[in-house]
């Protein structure tokens, strides 16, 4: 049995993480930095690798998201750079560790002018690309109507995760699917995990800021077992 830190969305604010005991493996699912511009990103993008390198954990995994422009704009170089500071950086791709699967996507349904984002209609050939036999699945969204409550830019709620990745899921039933980027709001609770029903996968929200309070942290991730 492995221990498992899930961490997302830290914006910057990772210093301000309290960091678990014995834990075994760590995964952060995208947006550890800010800037759109790669040249303001890089700073804050390298502070955290850094910092996630440094960690006294044996196996770090990680993914970009939306927010993160140098692993989009630098890619070989970014994925270098993760492999040199022995972070496993994934995208589309697998890893084995400990005999566990974990299959990683920065891949997010559009909406507005961000980093791997792609329409709706298209990001089902990313998702049919999940081996069956995978444990975890790292994304940087949630599927649909899980943990996935948000405004849209009219200010009314909508469910805001792939239907598609959802659909891939309840196919072939991971034991976890971590991801973010829908953040806690000023009266909606995302970050956390749940099950569905008549289903085995545990789904993770690890986004530890809440929208509109960025500097202080409304969760430590979640900590799981596998």
């Amino acid at each position: 049995m492995k221990k498992l830190w899930h961490i997302s969305d830290t914006h910057s604010y990772h210093s301000l993480l309290k960091i678990p005991d014995n834990i075994d493996i760590v995964i952060h699912s995208g947006d550890f930095s800010n800037y759109y511009d790669v040249y303001k990103n890089e700073p804050e993008a390298r502070d955290f690798l850094n910092w996630y390198a440094a960690l006294e954990i044996k196996h770090k995994i990680l993914i970009a998201g939306n927010h993160d422009a140098l692993a989009f704009h630098w890619n070989t170089k970014f994925k270098q750079l993760c492999k040199d500071l022995n972070i496993i950086y994934l995208e589309n791709e697998s890893v084995i560790i400990d005999g566990i699967k974990i299959w990683g996507s920065p891949h997010t349904p559009q909406f507005g002018n961000w980093y791997f984002m792609k329409n709706r209609s298209k990001l089902d050939k990313v998702w049919q690309t999940i081996p069956d036999d995978t444990d975890i699945v790292v994304v940087h969204g949630p599927p649909r109507n899980i943990l996935d409550l948000s405004y849209d830019r009219n200010h009314n709620l909508e469910m805001c995760g792939c239907s598609a990745l959802k659909k891939r899921l309840l196919k072939i039933q991971p034991k976890l699917c971590l991801f973010g980027h829908i953040h806690n709001n000023k009266d909606i609770i995302n970050a956390g995990t749940t099950k569905l029903a008549e289903y085995n996968t545990i789904f993770s929200n690890g986004s530890v800021l809440t929208d509109g309070k960025f500097g202080i942290l409304s969760s430590n991730g979640n900590i799981l077992k596998i």
